[in-house]
């Protein structure tokens, strides 16, 4: 028995994990299950900050729609995650929940909540069980540079070198860098060769061009029961109900980081984009039309619309931003006014304000096993992959499924190493 441990120790393999979020520490879990010796490294304090910030207000966790819709919420990368959310779904992400003791449950609106909507018992399950099975925590650790088997970090102003057979890079995106995305890591790996997209904000706000009355009077109204559309390029609309926030700047809420992808696609091609606004999204045009012909004589027109279909406030306002008056001479024109009211935006918020951020590693720069091309033996996973998802918990799902598919590659990595 002294002998086969002794081979144990002499073949077990040292992996260093750089990030102590959701997809790092799913990484370290797997590698260390697999029998090899996890340290892993974060630049702050703690582990999984930016977790905890997202599980103050409930946290969401994934979501329960069925797979075939659940992957396009990841647009244009669908198919790429689609190798490690089929691996580690919806379903096996609950079922990983409840064995650290956390029930679920599904909201109305189809997300997946811990039934105390809270992250922090969580994470404390999940680090204890990380460290009774071994895993190593250093932190404020950030990383300056690496090699196909070092990394080599700042901790307090002292440089420390970490030797590994193997590397799993998981430091999100440029998010939040208060919690630790701050996108520090993309200079070190283009220096590497490798082919890493540009970060920008996903999940954010847009600044646009009000007039003064609106800023002055309306600045932080909601904008509630109302549908956005918006035209792709191959003709298709995307719409969408819901409610946002109209600032002193621009839009900011759930609705509008809908359509962030979108927008800021359009902004990057060609220096603005917009959307159409509906503010009946309940009723038809016709239905509008009928209502809007109970005219009474001499009544102002702020009135008439209040009262045949309750449009005031902030909605009458952008209605005026958008059309003259000369548009609302009938109750037809006007319908169409209601139901289709034009917004441009010229800028995202700023990276550091938002969600959560687009651009990363490239799918060209990576494996089927998510390990760079340009560095054998570096993984990555996470948010720091070119990818990007709406909130409802893809986001999550994504960065725990990518660090889950990580951990494979890298015990298949080492077993031929």
């Amino acid at each position: 028995m002294l002998v086969n441990m002794q081979d144990a120790l002499q073949t077990q393999k040292t992996v260093v994990v750089v990030g102590a979020g959701p997809a790092g520490l799913m990484a370290a879990e797997g590698i260390c299950a697999a029998g090899h010796q996890v340290h892993v490294y974060d630049a702050k304090p703690s582990a999984c900050r930016k977790f905890l910030l997202a599980g103050v207000g409930g946290m969401n966790i994934t979501h329960s729609e069925a797979y075939p819709e659940f992957i396009q919420r990841y647009y244009d990368k669908a198919e790429w995650l689609d190798t490690s959310i089929r691996q580690f779904n919806a379903d096996a992400l609950c079922e990983w929940i409840h064995d650290l003791g956390i029930e679920t449950f599904v909201g109305t609106s189809g997300r997946v909540f811990p039934k105390d909507m809270k992250a922090a018992p969580l994470l404390r399950n999940w680090l204890k069980r990380l460290r009774d099975a071994g895993v190593q925590f250093h932190m404020r650790h950030k990383m300056t540079n690496l090699s196909a088997n070092e990394v080599v970090f700042d901790h307090v102003g002292e440089q420390v070198t970490a030797k590994a057979d193997a590397i799993v890079l998981a430091m999100g995106g440029a998010s939040w860098p208060k919690l630790g995305s701050d996108g520090a890591w993309f200079s070190v790996l283009t220096d590497k060769g490798v082919d890493v997209a540009p970060l920008q904000s996903a999940n954010c706000g847009f600044y646009s061009e009000w007039s003064e009355h609106l800023k002055t009077k309306f600045a932080g109204s909601p904008l509630k029961d109302v549908a956005f559309s918006f035209t792709l390029e191959n003709g298709q609309v995307v719409t969408k109900k819901g409610e946002c926030i109209v600032t002193q700047d621009g839009m900011e809420g759930s609705l509008i980081y809908a359509f962030s992808k979108y927008l800021r696609d359009g902004i990057n091609e060609s220096g603005q984009s917009s959307l159409l606004m509906d503010f009946l999204p309940l009723q038809s045009e016709e239905q509008v039309i009928k209502k809007l012909r109970n005219i009474k004589p001499k009544e102002s027109f702020s009135k008439y619309l209040k009262r045949t279909l309750g449009i005031s406030g902030v909605k009458a306002v952008l209605l005026h931003e958008a059309f003259s008056k000369e548009d609302f001479q009938t109750p037809e024109s006007l319908a169409r006014c209601l139901k289709a009211v034009p917004v441009s935006f010229y800028k995202t918020k700023p990276i550091e304000e938002v969600i959560s951020s687009a651009g990363g590693v490239c799918e060209s720069s990576v494996n089927e096993a998510l390990m760079l091309n340009a560095m054998p033996g570096v993984f990555c996973a996470g948010e720091m992959l070119d990818w990007e998802a709406p909130t409802g918990g893809y986001l999550l799902t994504a960065c725990f499924a990518t660090g889950h598919l990580v951990a494979k590659g890298v015990d298949d990595f080492l077993s031929r190493a």
